[in-house]
């Protein structure tokens, strides 16, 4: 894993990139936005753990985005957002990385575009974001 992302790997809402550094190693390495504040933290983390044996063998992983804000109704209160993505794939019984790329496309069209647009929409305007943002079906 790199040690900082700073050419366009993490975007905003407005596809501007986001420039992270990495800020602790182990079992669950983190990285911080290069420009937040002490007050005012921006990470994100990934983690892996494999659990069974022989063909029942599997891996999760996790990738997880939290960030603090300052609040809108009392602003001397920071809030805190996360979101976080498992992939779980049974990696004792398949032969190659097929079906955890296929699970990832399915999610990232569904998150990212609208309908048959293949057009990435990091404004979170695709169909699955707003589903999630919106509590919609």
């Amino acid at each position: 894993m790199l040690n900082t992302y700073n050419t366009n790997e993490i975007k905003n809402a407005a596809g501007v990139e986001k420039e992270f550094i990495r800020r602790s190693y182990g079992d669950r390495p983190e990285w911080k936005l290069i420009t937040e504040t002490p007050n005012l933290p921006h990470r994100f983390s990934i983690a892996h753990q494999e659990l069974g044996s022989g063909t029942s063998k599997r891996r999760r992983s996790n990738l997880r985005f939290e960030k603090t804000v300052a609040g809108t109704i009392d602003s001397s209160v920071g809030v805190k957002a996360s979101v976080s993505l498992t992939l779980d794939v049974p990696i004792g019984n398949i032969g190659d990385d097929s079906l955890a790329k296929e699970l990832l496309a399915n999610l990232m069209s569904f998150l990212a575009t609208t309908g048959a647009g293949t057009t990435v929409l990091f404004d979170c305007s695709g169909t699955g974001c707003q589903a999630l943002i919106n509590s919609e079906v």
